[in-house]
This record gives structure tokens, sequence and C-alpha cells, in this order.
């Protein structure tokens, strides 16, 4: 299993409800997308059908103790019939997912609670993410959270809990994943691959924005090359357009989708560095520009999603940046 981080509060918080035997029927894991809530919820889902129904009067667990060796077994081989997993299937014949968990995926699910137990005092259902429901399956499944049955316990995997109907969010008990300290961040990379230099590990950290799983998405890019290109329009002001043509260029077209939200997330982090190194006087220009590249991102995300016009407008805000005297040669 991958080395988890940020699950600290969140693992103590539901440990200690186990022990207490006050173990809510409904959780929701909330927090941004990359923190790993999805695989909380499989290490809780494991934990309960391998330790049973109550933890009063036993001692202080972890989350991963392996338990029952049996039950164990058939989690580790995917096989253990009382977790149910709900997400978004494969449409027929293709590799795309659908658009949402269905209401008829719901409704098996809820035939299925309406059978015994075959194993042990847990059924585990996790929902990942139940913002991807369809508003009939939404409100199924709020019925259900409504009268529970028994020895079931629901976890609910948000990425934008604002979303969900307020009486989803009212039947369950909140556990918040939130991003991680960038100090945190740089050592937990730096230990997970020490053969990246440390230069290249704090870009990664500052374009992840404190969220593990794209941290980890971003080791595989070019994250250090592109922000030197990034550093170099702001620096020369590119008098001849060269460097904002090869942007454009290189994060164009549907292809190129995860290059371009590479360069949006690293856009905060170089700007803010930009601004710790220039005269007080010269911050407000900065902020201009950050705000400039923002209605960029927004505009283009309402309107076609045209990855070279975004790629060119960041790279027009950052050369406004460079020193006067080479922008006079522009």
């Amino acid at each position: 299993m991958a080395t988890m981080i940020g699950h600290q509060e969140a693992e103590k918080a539901f440990l200690e409800a186990w022990q207490g035997g006050r173990v809510h029927h409904a959780w929701l894991l909330a927090g941004p997308q990359g923190m790993g809530k999805g695989a909380f919820a499989e290490r809780i889902a494991r934990f309960l059908v391998t330790h049973g129904r109550s933890g009063e009067g036993k001692a202080p667990p972890l989350l991963d103790d392996r338990g029952d060796d049996a039950a164990a077994r058939l989690v580790d081989a995917g096989n253990h019939p009382e977790i149910l997993r709900l997400a978004r299937q494969p449409k027929d014949k293709a590799k795309e997912l659908a658009r949402n968990i269905t209401i008829e995926q719901i409704r098996q699910m809820i035939r299925r609670l309406h059978l015994s137990l075959s194993l042990g005092e847990w059924r585990v259902i996790i929902v990942d993410a139940v913002d991807d429901l369809e508003t009939d399956g939404a409100n199924a499944l709020l019925k259900t959270l409504e009268e529970p049955p028994a020895k079931t316990l629901f976890l609910l995997v948000s990425h934008s809990p604002g979303r969900l109907l307020p009486t989803i969010r009212s039947r369950c008990r909140a556990l918040r994943f939130q991003p991680v300290a960038r100090d945190v961040m740089t050592s937990w990379l730096h230990d997970l691959r020490p053969m990246i230099e440390m230069e290249d590990v704090r870009a990664i950290v500052a374009a992840s924005g404190g969220v593990p799983g794209k941290a980890l998405a971003l080791i595989d890019s070019d994250v250090a090359v592109m922000e030197k290109k990034l550093l170099a329009i702001a620096a020369g002001g590119d008098p001849e357009n060269r460097l904002r043509e090869a942007l454009a260029r290189e994060v164009g077209g549907t292809s190129n989708r995860a290059r371009l939200e590479l360069v949006i997330d690293i856009v905060p982090g170089l700007l803010s560095r930009i601004a710790r190194e220039r005269p007080v006087d010269q911050i407000a220009s900065v902020l201009a520009q950050w705000d400039r590249v923002q209605r960029t991102v927004r505009d283009a995300i309402r309107g076609s999603y045209d990855g070279a016009m975004v790629g060119f407008e960041i790279g027009n805000c950052l050369a406004e940046l460079a020193p006067r005297q080479d922008k006079a040669t522009r």
C-alpha cells in the first residue's frame, strides 16, 4: 500500500468512534480530489470487516491492523462479499466512463441491503464519488440514509460537498481532508522519491497545491522544464514572441490538455515567487497579472477551452512582468 499523507486527523476521529462504540452509519469523506479519500474509504472498509462492530473495551487499534486473517485474505483478493463499491462504470464497448453513477446501480445496492450478512458483522458501502450520482440516484440514496439498515456503514467520497443535497450532508458525519502543508509535502515526496532533485521536488510541491495525488501525477511530467520556460518569459519579456508561440503549441489541442493543466497549476507558485523577489512598489503589478491569468482560465472553461490561446495569454501575462528595459524592445 502506498504511503498515505494527510489522513491522520480523519483516522483518529474514526478510530475513536469505533473504540467508543459510536460508529455513525454514514461518513462523508470531503476534500480536494487527489487527497486519497477513496483509499481511506478502502482502509476503513477493510478494518471493519476484519475487526467487528465495536471496539469498546479493546486496546487502541491502528487502522491498518490486519485483524481476522480469513476476512483479510478475501479483502486482499477483492472478493469480500460485504464490501460494495459504487462508481461510474465503463460505457458499452468503450473505455470511457459513464457520466454518472446511475439510479439502477443504487437500486441494485439497495436490493443487496435486504439480504442477510453472509460473512462477519459489517456491510460497507463505498460511493466514490457521491458527486457523480444522477439526481434520481441521489434521492434514492437519501431515503436509504434516512432509514439505514442495521449493520451497514456508508462511506461517501466527495470532492465537492457543497454541491450535494443538504439532506444527504446532514445525514453524515463529515471527515475533512485538507491540503497538506508545503514543508510536510516536500519531506514526504523527497522520502518517497529520493532520486528526484530537491529543486524539482519543490517545484512539484508548489504546483500540487498540497494535494498528494496531484504531486504524484506531476512526478512523471516535465514540470521543472516547463517552469524554466515560464520563468524565461517573465525574465526576458519574449520580445519576438518565440517563447509564447512555443508555449501555445505545447499546450494546444486535446492531446496536450494535461500539459495545459500543468501550466495552470505552476503559474500561481511562479507569481508568488516573483512577488517575493520584487520591490514592494512592484507587487501590485504582479497581482494584476495573477488576476488576468484567473480571468483567462475562467473564460476558457466557460467557452471552447482553446488550450493554445490560454497558453499564449498566460505567456503574455508573464511577459508583462519583465524588466521595463526589455519590454521597450518588444
